[in-house]
């Protein structure tokens, strides 16, 4: 959904690096010589950690994106290289406009030197499982014993007809932002990691400041995302995105709306108009809650340190959540790695999948500042240690993670279904038409979608 540029961090973390690497368990970058070196170090001491089941010479092709500006690709082909010298891991950077297209335009045109695929978008990576280009992992899985509990449900949400066909190796989740500065100024006790919806809002209304001599403070900020909403309903598990059937979300528009109508959150229309970013917003130190993505934590902390952010004194907790849900139930981004159908490599490349996918790619991911699909207490305690991020506990604690949702699940009509949904989101934010009317036209409109 967003790429994140991540410079500060990849310094931060080369302190770490050894610790990590030698160890089993466990939307923006740019590569730097530190980090190479570093991950050099790292590389040579997971040589016995990772190794292919041949010793033939094999050479494998990597189809990804943006390979120069992100931190992470080279790192993990230097560690699993080294791990396994008889495999040469080769990139083929397609871009990452059209990414997906362009992959899928390849694979279905009969390529066989694509071994590895990074999948960039659920919709895309539908349509090559539906186009029968990616190989199924299911026996892969159980005869190497791999635990997908570990990616905190998000394999199940994956899965299409019982079969898996990619695996998450890295991810960012949604957490609540805070501004500490503004609920200590405002006398009121700071978020916690085990908030229901209803005292998120109390809070909100709490620390919310429109007296006349001060600068007006906002309890809370919603970005013009349909997510930023919409996706508060599926945290119970029960609901989700592409049903059809919308009327869970009345409660949640209603809380938004009233805080909107009371002045506790920035007018939507405003927003919009403006052109206003999340990240501007949270800057100008006049948001004292923000829900966002786990990407915004590289790009505050270099705000904080150039000056750009008026908002120093900043903290995270877990997402709201709906009676009898449980804490730590938020929503997630993925990226995943499958191997092609047409490979000529493919237990090789498996294996490659396997390292890049499981503990020992999560800790080399971790090290350039990057959240991982897996995040084992290595990873939490590596990217809590990176300078700039909060020190206290909550914040530390908040990385854990209990159910992750996808924003937009596998689903063959999900570009279809996306469209409408932001189109009542508009309508219903900017008053156009009633929460009523807004989810009576999704459920007609994805309804004749699905030919329900």
């Amino acid at each position: 959904m967003r790429n994140k540029k991540f410079y500060a961090l990849v310094l931060a973390t080369t302190m770490v690096v050894a610790s990590l690497a030698g160890c089993g368990s466990s939307k923006e970058s740019t590569a730097t010589t530190d980090t190479k070196e570093s991950t050099t170090n790292e590389s040579s001491e997971t040589t016995d950690q990772a190794s292919t089941s041949t010793d033939e010479e094999v050479t494998l092709t990597w189809a990804l994106w943006d390979l120069e500006q992100t931190t992470y690709y080279q790192p993990l082909i230097d560690a699993y290289e080294t791990a396994n010298p008889n495999v040469k891991i080769k990139t083929l950077d397609l871009g990452s406009t059209d990414y997906m297209t362009v992959l899928a335009t390849q694979l279905t045109g009969g390529d066989s030197t694509i071994d590895v695929a990074t999948i960039k978008d659920i919709p895309g990576y539908a349509t090559l499982v539906n186009k029968n280009q990616l190989e199924p992992l299911n026996d892969f899985i159980t005869q190497n014993g791999i635990d997908t509990k570990a990616y905190s449900g998000i394999t199940d949400q994956i899965t299409i007809d019982n079969n898996l066909y990619a695996l998450p190796f890295r991810s960012d989740f949604w957490v609540v932002y805070y501004n500490k500065a503004l609920f200590d100024a405002a006398g009121v006790d700071y978020p916690t990691n085990d908030m229901t919806f209803a005292q998120y809002d109390e809070l909100a209304r709490k620390v919310s400041n429109d007296k006349a001599g001060t600068e007006k403070v906002y309890g809370a900020h919603y970005h013009t995302w349909r997510s930023a909403v919409q996706l508060f309903g599926i945290l119970d598990g029960k609901n989700t995105i592409v049903d059809g059937a919308y009327d869970f979300l009345k409660p949640y528009y209603e809380m938004v709306l009233n805080e909107q109508k009371d002045g506790i959150c920035q007018d939507y229309a405003a927003l919009k108009t403006a052109s206003l970013h999340y990240s501007a917003a949270f800057y100008q130190n006049q948001v004292a809650m923000m829900n966002m993505g786990t990407w915004f934590i590289p790009t505050l902390i270099k705000a904080i340190e150039s000056g750009e952010s008026q908002a120093t004194e900043w903290g995270i907790v877990k997402y709201p959540h709906a009676d009898g849900v449980e804490p730590g139930s938020t929503l997630a981004t993925i990226t995943s790695l499958a191997v092609s159908k047409a490979s000529e490599n493919k237990e090789a490349a498996l294996d490659f999948v396997k390292f890049v996918t499981g503990e020992e790619g999560a800790a080399i991911i971790a090290n350039t500042g990057t959240f991982p699909a897996i995040m084992t207490d290595q990873v939490i305690n590596t990217i809590s240690s990176i300078e700039g991020y909060p020190a206290d506990d909550t914040s530390k604690v908040a990385l854990h993670t209990a159910n992750t949702y996808l924003e937009m699940p596998v689903h063959e009509k999900s570009s279809e279904i996306e469209t409408i949904l932001n189109d009542a989101h508009d309508n219903i934010m900017t008053g156009n038409i009633t929460i009523e009317d807004g989810i009576k036209e999704m459920n007609e409109q994805v309804s004749a979608v699905l030919g329900k």
